[in-house]
């Protein structure tokens, strides 16, 4: 299994170097072919008018959109043509996390942002990356705008005993392969038994063996406190992971949205890049 092609999206009003970076770098790895993506709508106006003024500013927005979409695909072109043998780009004027969605049917991952902080998103402009995780049936590698280097020499694979993990762990087996270190870790919730969480990572741990990875079990001791997401966070820091891969939403979104989660902590991680599937 491999990564034959590769979508990277764009977006308006944030830093698409380092998710550029990541396509390129995957671009070298695996010879992919790029597809570059980007899509804005816009967006209900904040105030009242009609007739030859309200047509006036409706195309002056529309104009700007086609502006700054034209820019990105500028950078794109400009950052991949010498990194991957073949590259694309698909742009449109609609929301932007349907659009991606649809096009996700042509590619095996997908690269996006991490999320913005609530007083920036915009979802017009910008799909946020757990509608993304949603609805598009792809992989999806999280890049945060701060990366400065994609260091993948150590991944930790976050495991949690359900569907979306074991999609998440096959769906990344190419990045695996490349790591030096793989640690299968579980974070004991509720007063789970520590030995039942060990046979289930080394469960994990024998099977990317036959697939030619060598990875190692843990399980923390202490469980999560109440909160996995912290401690998978100091997992990641201990063995210095520069990927994380994990199950998206394997509590609900919900549930995540108003008591925080490990797929929310992953998704604004600012630190390292995460590998989610769902």
């Amino acid at each position: 299994m491999s990564y034959a092609t590769v979508m990277v999206s764009l977006a308006l009003n944030q830093s698409n170097e380092a998710r550029l970076a990541v396509a390129a770098e995957l671009a070298d790895r695996f010879g992919a072919r790029i597809i570059g993506i980007a899509a804005a709508a816009l967006s209900p106006p904040l105030y009242f008018t009609d007739g030859e003024g309200a047509s006036k500013l409706l195309d002056a927005e529309q104009a700007a959109l086609k502006k700054g979409i034209a820019a990105l695909e500028a950078q794109f072109r400009g950052a991949l043509p010498e990194r991957a043998n073949e590259i694309e780009w698909r742009c449109s004027l609609e929301m932007p996390a349907r659009y991606i969605a649809q096009q996700a049917r042509a590619a095996d991952l997908i690269i996006t942002g991490a999320r913005e902080p609530a007083s920036f998103a915009d979802p017009f402009v910008a799909a946020d990356p757990g509608d993304l995780l949603m609805s598009a049936g792809r992989p999806l590698l999280v890049v945060p705008a701060a990366l400065d280097w994609w260091d993948m020499r150590s991944v930790l694979v976050a495991w949690k005993d359900g569907p979306e993990a074991r999609r998440a762990v096959a769906d990344a087996l190419p990045l695996l392969r490349l790591a030096k270190e793989v640690t299968v870790a579980e974070v004991l919730e509720n007063g789970a038994d520590r030995s039942e969480a060990l046979a289930r990572v080394q469960d994990v741990v024998a099977w990317l063996s036959r697939h030619g990875v060598v990875a190692t079990a843990r399980v923390p001791k202490d469980g999560c406190n109440g909160n996995a997401a912290v401690q998978l966070d100091l997992v990641a820091s201990d063995i210095g992971a520069g990927l994380v891969v994990a199950g998206g939403y394997a509590h609900s979104r919900f549930r995540e949205w108003v008591l925080g989660g490990v797929t929310q902590h992953l998704l604004e991680s600012p630190t390292r890049c995460a590998l989610l599937a769902r």
